[in-house]
This record gives C-alpha cells, structure tokens and sequence, in this order.
C-alpha cells in the first residue's frame, strides 16, 4: 500500500469518530476536507472561510489531496474535539454559533473569532467586549420606510434600558425600540446584501421591521451579538430563576419559512392579493407584509394545536378572482378558513409542511399570552398556582412579583409559573 492510500485509510477512519464526523465550525454532516494547521475536519463551505484566515492556514481535501505522514500524526492528535477545548472554551452564552444554513458572514466571522483573533480561548476575553459590555453605537445603513433607498443612521443599544434607538440627528432619537418583544435575523438575499440583518419588533400590537446593513462583516456580527447581549440581560431579568439553556432559544430565532403567496379576505370571494408572508415558529404566527421590505405588518393568524380545531391542506378554490397561482393551501382555524396560493408545488409543499410543523406541536403556556397578551394572566395564574408570591384580593389570581411583568398585576412574564402550571390550561 502506497503512502498515499495508507494516510487517505487513516483520515478515513479518523473523521468517522465522534466530534469529527462533523464540522469543527457548522455542524454540517460528512466533512470532506480539513485544515492540517489546526488540526480540524470541515465542510466544503467553511474550508472556503479557512483559506481566508492566514496564509499559513492549510486546508485539503481528505479525499483528493496528498498527506504526508506528519500531518496525518497531527490530525490524530488534535482533531474537532480537541480543538472545540481550545478554541471555544469561553464562548459567551449569548453568543450565536452559527449552523449550517446560517449566512455566509455569520460563518465566516465565526471562524475568524474562534482561529484569528482567538476571542474565545479564555486569554482575550477583552476582544468580546465590544459586544458584551452592555452599550453599543454605531451607524449603519438603514432602509427608509417609504422610498426604499438606504441611508447611513446613527444607532445606540443599551442593556440598562433595555432599548434601541436610532437616529436621524445625533442629538435626538428617531425611534426608541424595546429589547423585550426585539428579534434580529441575517437576509442578504431579501435585503440585497450579503451584511443585511432584519430587526422586527412589536409596536402598538404590530410587527415592525428595520432592515440594516454595514460594508464590514464583522461590524455587523458584532451588533447581532450585541443584541443578543443585551436580549439575553432582559431575560436574565425577566425570568430569574430559568437558566440560560431554557433562555438561549429565546434569544434570537430564525424564522421558519418566509415567500410570497396570494391572500384573499374572510368571504373567499374578494380578489386575492400577492403578500409577503413570515412564518414564526415560536410565537406560532403567521404574520404578512405588501412586500417584503415593508416596515409594517398587514396582519398575522395565529396558529395553534390540532388538538384546538387548527389544520391545513392542500386545496384548489373555485370560483374566486384575481388568483393568477394555482397551488393552494388552506388553514383552518376556530375562527374562519384562510386560503392562500402558491406560485410553484414545490412552494405549496414547503408551506405546507412548515404549517404542519407548527400545528403537531402542543401549546405551551407561553402560547397562551402570544396568542392573547390581554388575557394570558388570567390563564397562568388562575387558581393561585403560579410562582409568584402574593394573592390579589378577593380572589384566587396572584400578583406579579416581576418588576418588568406590564400586565396589570397579573403574572404573564415568569418562566418560573410556566415550570408549575404546564397542566392548567387542560383545565380551560
């Protein structure tokens, strides 16, 4: 046996073992290549980031590429496990690691953070606090409500407030946007480039959107963990006794599915409308926009458990207008049917599918209060089962202890009465 195929068994064998049967950087399954630098397996897509670090960063294809026999020894001795020891052993729990269809910047200045720059190695901890000291300012490029067009804006974050501003003048903000109801999530291809990050939050019971972007990649990975930065203090202080593995996905989410589809109204008989639709799956919504650069939600459908009267089907309407698509989905609801259309099969069977992701899962007591913020209080506190200390008089409800709870007096906010009340909500 040649050299060659003797090193290419031993790398063989070696990325089949547990930690490197995946990659050191996104998770991806089967890594083809590695970087015999720093002695970790990879996929395709990252081994591109790799060879951005340094020149002195050598990464190869464990298939096609010559070994020699010193680093394949290498490789034996380090490996993904190894280096996820070394390299990320004080990442911060708010920080994003990014998977495999995260965006291409969020990959890449994952590698860079982890190989170049070394921030999570326990040495450079002042490297992460760019991100992580509580306040930071900045300009990006942010789109204009009405004529689409970006222009350069001043904005601040704040973990003793808990907001975001934005200006338009220096001296006085434009907006003042809560962290409590804040998401923040990568589109390059919705925004048209490849830094551009969504921020939707809640505003007057609607969803809003800011669409932003800086030239610099890392520049605009450091604000998405600034964010989280600071989402995760809220919810360190929101929900005091929950841990930060139960508060991580709280954080920031992905949405399940975003595309346009055509709508029509309650009747089915109006003419049906071209709408950008996003579906979150943690607040179960539906929500959708004119485009898909609004800044403005047009509505959202909730959407609960099989178990409630909720489904959804494939379907071709009859007898309505305007519908140029001819792939329908139907989704029943307590409340009314909705039908949508889709322009292709393959986009039906997606939403579809995504829908049904959503309406398999049982409704979580924090469901209840995405669902009906007014009356969620009433549905996690009745019957005096909540964590929370103090009854409210005349009644078997009891009083929020929670300083940032805003529901009128009624616990709504507290992951602490969801660990006890998960079996209320059979009861109404």
């Amino acid at each position: 046996m040649s050299i060659q195929d003797r090193n290419k068994k031993i790398l063989m064998d070696l990325v089949q073992l547990p930690g490197n049967n995946t990659c050191a950087d996104c998770g991806a399954p089967d890594p083809d290549w590695a970087s015999c630098s720093l002695g970790v397996f990879v996929c395709l897509d990252c081994s591109g980031f790799h060879r951005s670090l340094t020149s002195m960063n050598r990464v190869k294809s464990i298939r096609l590429d010559f070994w020699d026999d010193e680093m394949v020894k290498f490789m034996k001795t380090n490996g993904n496990e190894a280096a996820k020891i070394f390299y990320e052993r004080d990442v911060p729990p708010f920080y994003y690691r990014p998977q495999q269809k995260d965006s291409a910047v969020l990959r890449d200045q994952w590698i860079k953070a982890k190989y170049e720059r070394q921030e999570f190695t326990g040495d450079n901890r002042h490297r992460q606090e760019i991100y992580s000291s509580g306040f930071y300012e900045g300009r990006l490029w942010k789109k204009a409500k009405d004529n689409g067009q970006f222009l350069k804006r001043k904005f601040t974050l704040s973990d003793s407030d808990f907001t975001l501003k934005y200006y338009t003048k220096d001296d006085l903000p434009r907006a003042i946007i809560s962290i409590k109801s804040l998401n923040a999530t990568f589109q390059p291809e919705k925004i048209g480039h490849q830094n551009g990050l969504q921020i939707m939050f809640q505003d007057a019971q609607r969803s809003q959107n800011l669409f932003v972007y800086h030239d610099s990649g890392q520049e605009i990975v450091n604000w998405f963990n600034a964010i989280r930065a600071a989402r995760f203090a809220y919810l360190k202080t929101a929900f005091p006794m929950a841990n930060d593995s139960e508060l991580s996905p709280r954080i920031t989410r992905n949405y399940l599915k975003e595309g346009y589809m055509e709508k029509t109204g309650p009747m089915q008989r109006e003419t049906f409308r071209k709408r950008w639709f996003i579906l979150d799956g943690q607040e179960r919504k539906l929500l959708y926009f004119k485009t898909k650069l609004d800044a403005v939600e047009l509505g959202a459908v909730f959407i609960g458990p099989e178990t409630l009267g909720y489904s959804a089907a494939k379907i071709a309407p009859r007898g309505t207008r305007g519908n140029r698509w001819k792939f329908g989905v139907t989704m029943e609801t307590p409340d009314r049917q909705f039908v949508f259309m889709c322009e292709r099969e393959r986009e039906q069977g997606e939403w579809l599918e995504a829908l049904k992701v959503i309406i398999s899962k049982p409704m979580l007591p924090q469901d209840y209060a995405s669902k009906n913020p007014s009356q969620a209080g009433v549905w996690l506190c009745r019957l005096g089962l909540c964590a929370c200390d103090q009854m409210v008089a005349g009644s078997n409800l009891r009083v929020c202890n929670n300083a940032l709870c805003n529901s009128a007096a009624l616990c709504i906010n507290s992951i602490t009465c969801y660990k006890f009340i998960d079996y209320i909500i059979i009861l109404y």
